[in-house]
């Protein structure tokens, strides 16, 4: 079993649509695929129910052991393609990680799939926290959407360092640009930087598209909504340069 996540310091720069659509690219070239969306908004809880809102269960149980991560899975409506819905409680799973040691690790928490599952992808609440710190431990490689405007790669040069700091493993972080938007001058020059502002970059450029915003709409993946769209076509080429890393 292999693990990927997606997390932004920030919201608002295309995690979850980035999560949702290798998710489902994964679960449709034929790999096991589970979806954890961390994130308490439940976003991609959203997508994958087909656009209708999934009530998520309560996490303490799992967090203190007293429950199988099992009992958390709901069969998605793609096939190969399972998620844990998201629930309100999960506002509270930084703090709680923090607070109680007897809590789980993520990494404990995630080690009865390994027979079963080919993937797992995270979907993480932006922000830096212990549940931060967990999913960069337990991931194989950490995927960081950024729109490309000064102001978000100084956040990602602040979440670069506090991955250093903390030791949480810098060579597991691919950054790729998203809501990029060619007809703005600033993102066409940080475009066109791509090689030289990072260590291992990805030629998946994300563009802004109202076909991923439809995604919202009509709670589906762009494989299934646009697949002929120019951001479907950029997350094949993503999923491509991740199957290639993880060697699945």
């Amino acid at each position: 079993m292999r693990t990927i996540a997606f997390y932004s310091p920030k919201g608002g720069v295309g995690k979850t649509a980035s999560a949702v659509n290798i998710a489902y690219l994964a679960s449709a070239g034929g790999y096991s695929t589970l979806l954890w969306d961390l994130d308490p908004q439940g976003a991609a809880s959203f997508y994958l129910s087909g656009g209708t809102p999934h009530k998520g269960k309560k996490i303490s149980k799992l967090l203190e052991g007293r429950a199988p991560i099992k009992d958390f899975i709901q069969e998605g409506i793609y096939p190969n393609l399972d998620f844990i819905p998201a629930h309100k409680s999960f506002r509270n799973l930084d703090i709680r990680l923090e607070e109680d040691e007897r809590n789980l690790p993520l990494k404990a928490m995630l080690s009865p799939l390994t027979e079963d599952t080919s993937l797992v992808v995270l979907d993480c609440p932006p922000g830096q926290s212990r549940l931060t710190e967990q999913v960069l431990k337990v991931a194989d490689v950490i995927y960081v959407p950024l729109v490309p405007t000064w102001l978000s790669l100084n956040s990602w040069q602040q979440f670069n360092e506090f991955v250093r700091e903390k030791k949480l493993g810098q060579k597991k972080l691919r950054p790729f640009f998203t809501l990029a938007d060619r007809r703005k001058k600033i993102h066409r020059e940080l475009l066109a930087q791509n090689a030289e502002l990072f260590d291992k970059p990805s030629k998946a450029i994300i563009p802004c598209s109202s076909a991923v915003e439809r995604m919202g709409e009509k709670g589906l993946p762009l494989e299934l909504l646009s697949p002929r769209s120019q951001p479907a076509i950029s997350y094949r080429q993503l999923w491509s340069e991740i199957q290639a890393e993880l060697r699945i």
